[in-house]
């Protein structure tokens, strides 16, 4: 099978795929959500994975007593904390030693300092916002870790952040996950939760970028 073609296909359809996992596996199931959930926001190299969609079909199916409200939150919770956890240790141990350390190329000594007085001030409102943007949520813990935020300070938005994701959107899927009209619309519901998000990101890139450029003119 072609991965990329049932990645799709499961990301547009994880209800029936779900479904299906817990009629056949039972209890597996929350293994299987662990995982997704801590490699979604654990490895940067994987971005791809349903978040947001697969915890309100979780939400859904809990609402309609396939699966347990109580130990999904709980237990997706912790898979999105230590994710974002191993995501920015992998960031702090790594960034430096890909990047040597030292002005060159690939690294700027003065760009590091930016981005790490940013992170210190602003990173905290970044880390909580991430969580509800497909492929932000992935990067932004990695970018936090190089950036070499305290852990103190990360640990403390990682739980907030990931305490909001997830018991807000399975709450969410739980109460309205099962209305007909939302059932009938649910690819285009999916749609919706990776394209806003995605859009507002490019929105909020571009309007930077301009800011900046008309910095550069003012200040020339």
């Amino acid at each position: 099978m072609d991965i990329l073609p049932f990645l799709i296909d499961f990301i547009l359809h994880v209800d029936k795929h779900l479904a299906t996992f817990v009629t056949t596996y039972g209890a597996w199931v929350y293994a299987l959500l662990f995982l997704i959930i801590f490699v979604e926001t654990g490895v940067v190299v994987m971005p791809f994975l349903p978040g947001d969609s697969l915890l309100f079909v979780v939400g859904a199916m809990c609402g309609v007593g396939l699966m347990d409200y109580t130990l999904s939150v709980g237990l997706l919770f912790a898979a999105a904390v230590l994710g974002n956890q191993s995501n920015y240790t992998i960031g702090r141990l790594l960034g430096p030693k890909v990047f040597q350390w030292e002005d060159s190329r690939w690294f700027n000594k003065r760009a590091f300092d930016q981005a790490h007085a940013f992170y210190e001030r602003h990173g905290g409102k970044t880390i909580i916002a991430a969580r509800f943007m497909p492929f932000v949520r992935t990067f932004a813990p990695f970018v936090a870790g190089v950036a070499q935020m305290t852990r103190s300070k990360f640990t403390l938005y990682d739980v907030t952040g990931g305490a909001l994701w997830v018991g807000g959107i399975v709450t969410v899927g739980y109460f309205f996950g099962n209305v007909p009209w939302v059932k009938q619309h649910l690819d285009k519901i999916i749609w919706s939760m990776i394209a806003i998000p995605g859009v507002l990101v490019l929105f909020g890139a571009w309007k930077a970028r301009r800011n900046e450029a008309k910095a550069k003119v003012r200040a020339a």
